[in-house]
């Protein structure tokens, strides 16, 4: 039984585990945990930190030797110069022009092609083993025709990146045409909707998360090709800066070109994810991770 006056009963607050409240009582304390929000961020960043002094310290041990592998310091130094250079800046657009026509011409081609071979099934049947024939040949083993053809033009750089985001791109709208529920075909049938009508209205919607899936990792595979054919063809970009580099012995300088690929690749995947995002804002998965 408990009287007036006796020992007051300690009580644990609800938003932490013994939490202190403070002399304000309920609600008088602020919380000091870090915002959910903020975690991921934080350990990437101690990761990045971690690795940069990684970098610093490692050269100037014994386990590895400097001329190879410059301390990060070294690195920041060229990143700096080339940052003042117009070369690397018109090297850089080189590489963007590259990337974007090859993108822009696998997507548009790619989702076309999708669409109409997924959309009769005899056609689907016909081309499915050429498809399967031609999508594993790597993009790299076209390097001598590309050479052969355009030698360093523009044109070759085209070629590489086409065809290796092309298939990226095919084979995710096929797999979101087939994903297309029968019985959402058969109503759009039952209520005369057109060939065009039955593509806008029900494969359309459902081949788009696959579509932008496409889109994701052609982007991705068009840099990675854009920089091979600039770093083996000789074709004007980042990629030749890298070779150039390379073969006159400047090592901090190739780290820091790579390290400017390795930044545009990020850039590239987080644009992406982010048009990914805002054309699919309406389907479960996105709503799921809001």
């Amino acid at each position: 039984m408990t009287e007036s006056g006796s020992t007051p009963v300690l009580t644990k607050t609800l938003d932490g585990a013994g939490a202190d409240r403070g002399p304000g009582g309920p609600g008088g304390g602020r919380s000091r945990r870090t915002p959910a929000g903020l975690v991921t961020p934080l350990r990437g960043l101690a990761g990045l930190t971690g690795l940069v002094a990684l970098l610093e310290v490692l050269p100037r041990t014994p386990v590895v030797s400097a001329d190879y592998l410059p301390p990060a310091s070294k690195t920041a130094e060229a990143l700096g110069q080339l940052l003042t250079e117009d070369a690397f800046w018109t090297a850089l657009g080189d590489t963007l022009t590259g990337w974007g026509l090859g993108l822009a011409i696998a997507v548009a081609a790619g989702v076309v092609a999708g669409i109409v071979i997924g959309s009769v099934p005899l056609l689907r049947a016909v081309t499915a083993s050429t498809i399967e024939f031609l999508r594993p040949i790597p993009s790299v083993a076209l390097i001598p025709v590309a050479v052969l053809l355009y030698g360093t033009d523009l044109r070759s750089k085209l070629l590489l990146v086409v065809y290796a985001a092309f298939w990226q791109v095919l084979v995710q709208v096929l797999a979101g045409m087939q994903d297309v529920d029968p019985v959402a075909d058969d109503t759009a049938r039952s209520y005369r909707l057109g060939t065009w009508g039955r593509v806008r209205h029900v494969m359309w919607p459902t081949a788009l998360p696959y579509v932008m899936t496409g889109v994701r990792l052609a982007a991705t595979v068009a840099l990675v090709l854009t920089i091979t054919a600039e770093l083996v063809i000789g074709a004007p970009g980042l990629g030749n800066q890298i070779a150039v580099a390379q073969n006159s012995g400047a090592v901090p300088r190739v780290y820091a070109l790579v390290l400017v690929t390795g930044v545009l690749g990020v850039t590239i995947n987080l644009m992406a994810r982010a048009v990914e995002r805002r054309a699919l804002h309406w389907h479960q998965s996105i709503r799921r991770e809001g």
